[in-house]
């Protein structure tokens, strides 16, 4: 069973010809229900668009291998439902979680709307250094707009945000918006590992990360794990 390790830098692993993880980060997709959360991550995970989708039911992960800056990283992205009834669990959901994808439907003006309320309950709940991109899904509907880019370009900076709009249904910016985040989420997780050398350097009394080595099932660079998976779509 593979042990969740917050992108915490492991030592050199290689064992029965398995691939070496350096990182494992995990990544939350919060938003509304209904903008898309589950195809985006469909899309990122296994290059697949579901069109009789429906909304997700309770918490699931799926994981994607890719290589940054010479590091081979596992994302390991939860997606979750977005309706009210459902919000109960998002306190374990956010826990350990290095970046965090805020998605709302760029025709559908509430869902725009709601995302301060995320923003205020990602910060209530996650680490104060996580790594947020705003995504205004469904960018392929155009003549369907209802938020201007201008206004999400204006909250994400007035936030603090990175920002993209991308298309599940196309696939359009989706591979660039995750792969930015990871390569964020990589040059915080850096910073801090350097933060921890240079403090055992000079004597101070600052912990070294210490990551968990995990087991990496042979040949498989996406898998379903640890959690029971509890969507309605079969993609």
């Amino acid at each position: 069973m593979n042990q969740e390790m917050n992108g915490v830098d492991t030592d050199s692993y290689q064992e029965n010809g398995y691939e070496k993880i350096d990182y494992v980060f995990k990544v939350v997709v919060i938003g509304d229900s209904a903008v898309g959360k589950s195809q985006l991550l469909s899309r990122f995970t296994k290059n697949e668009f579901c069109f009789d989708s429906k909304s997700t039911i309770g918490v699931e992960f799926q994981t994607r291998t890719v290589t940054i800056k010479g590091k081979v990283i596992k994302a390991q992205i939860w997606d979750t439902a977005g309706q009210e009834r459902y919000r109960a669990v998002t306190s374990a959901y956010y826990r350990g979680a290095l970046g965090a994808m805020l998605v709302y439907d760029i025709t559908k003006r509430p869902s725009f709307d709601h995302v301060a309320r995320w923003v205020e309950e990602l910060r209530a709940h996650a680490d104060n250094s996580i790594v947020i991109t705003l995504i205004g899904n469904k960018a392929d509907l155009v003549d369907l707009r209802a938020v201007p880019t201008e206004d999400a370009i204006e909250f994400a900076e007035e936030q603090g945000l990175f920002f993209s709009e991308t298309s599940a249904l196309s696939g359009d910016n989706v591979d660039t918006a995750f792969f930015r985040l990871l390569e964020e989420i990589h040059g915080v997780i850096s910073k801090k590992n350097l933060e921890c050398v240079n403090g055992k350097s000079n004597g101070g009394d600052v912990q070294a990360l210490k990551g968990s080595k995990i087991d990496v099932i042979s040949g498989a660079e996406l898998e379903i794990s640890e959690m029971k998976k509890l969507s309605a779509c079969s993609c």
